[in-house]
């Protein structure tokens, strides 16, 4: 088991590194295979008034001159070391983990990111429970009770909560139970846990139920899906005839045969969240990850992009990580292999 943890550190390590060469290139890399000059890389840094020579100081105070290697190294060490930026006014220093500086807002991308990701931790942890249980529990009644009024109710409402987008979902939902119902709260309404548990839950109850909507028909189909094919397994009928409960034919044996898939589509899909939930975050005005990523490209912030990326990347692969281990628990011939 310890060889089987140690590989799987070793591998996310080795992600992350490639995740942010190709990060770095998307960003730095590619514009110059497309014929873009340092001198155009720097104009993304400078007022729209500036002329030649401040964009060309521009360019040398942020290194674009120096060759892709040198630029790559000096990001990954401001990474774990912090980096020094000069803005032509004075020197501004970027403590570590430094995941760049903002030349629009004038600070670190970094504390910016730790400053929105409790609404978007919360607003994950939040959904991601009530998509769970919503999402197994409809799957597995609907397996039981396969072509019962029920299956066909839960999987026609599965469909459409596949098919709505979340932008949609969420101004009906809005428009509905805040502006006209007045039961849940308005739109941009956040309050910190530690300040309010109570105010935290009622503030993001309806981002909750709508994003949970959204991945609970995702998962009561997989789950459907997963346990017709196991409840028909020779252990199955094995388990019955030994005499077991059928309640617990069903959670141990066939429950746990077809969480595999079910627990590798939740570690993608939190990790993704956790990376910002773009659509859920804009649609309910919460300053989230989602929304700050969504503010850097529309003001064409590299630093703040490059830097909501590479914590995608990190939540990604973390998340992965998470997931290859909990298949040892989940299904012991992982530990085996």
């Amino acid at each position: 088991m310890g060889t089987y943890i140690v590989r799987r550190l070793i591998g996310a390590l080795l992600m992350l590194i490639v995740v942010s060469m190709v990060t770095f290139s998307i960003f730095f890399v590619v514009p110059r295979l497309a014929g873009a000059t340092a001198m155009d890389m720097a104009n993304r840094y400078v007022g729209r008034a500036a002329n030649a020579e401040i964009v060309a100081l521009q360019a040398e105070r942020l290194g674009f001159n120096d060759p892709l290697v040198v630029q790559y190294g000096r990001w990954i060490a401001g990474v774990f070391t912090g980096a020094e930026y000069d803005t032509g006014a004075g020197v501004e220093q970027c403590p570590a983990p430094c995941f760049g500086y903002s030349f629009i807002t004038r600070q670190p991308v970094w504390p910016d990111l730790l400053d929105r990701l409790p609404v978007t931790v919360s607003l994950a942890f939040g959904a991601s429970v009530l998509w769970l249980v919503g999402g197994i529990a409809t799957g597995v009644l609907s397996a039981l009770r396969r072509g019962s009024l029920f299956d066909r109710a839960a999987m026609g409402v599965a469909l459409a909560g596949v098919s709505l987008p979340i932008f949609f979902t969420g101004i009906a939902s809005l428009v509905l139970f805040s502006y006209t119902l007045g039961i849940t709260a308005p739109g941009g309404s956040y309050t910190p846990f530690s300040e309010n548990p109570a105010q935290w839950a009622y503030n993001l109850i309806l981002p909750w139920i709508t994003l949970a909507f959204l991945y609970a028909a995702a998962y009561a189909r997989l789950t459907r899906a997963g346990m017709l094919e196991t409840m028909g397994e020779d252990y199955i009928r094995t388990a019955r005839a030994k005499g077991l409960p059928e309640s617990r034919v069903i959670a141990k044996h066939g429950l746990r045969g077809a969480l595999t898939p079910i627990v590798t589509i939740f570690g993608l899909d939190f990790g993704l969240l956790l990376g910002g939930a773009v659509l859920t975050e804009s649609t309910f005005s919460l300053n989230g990850v989602g929304k700050y990523a969504v503010n850097a490209i529309v003001k064409n912030d590299l630093p703040q992009i490059l830097g909501v990326t590479m914590l995608a990347a990190f939540f990604v692969v973390f998340a992965n990580l998470i997931v290859d281990l909990l298949y040892a628990v989940v299904d012991p011939r992982v530990r085996l292999s």
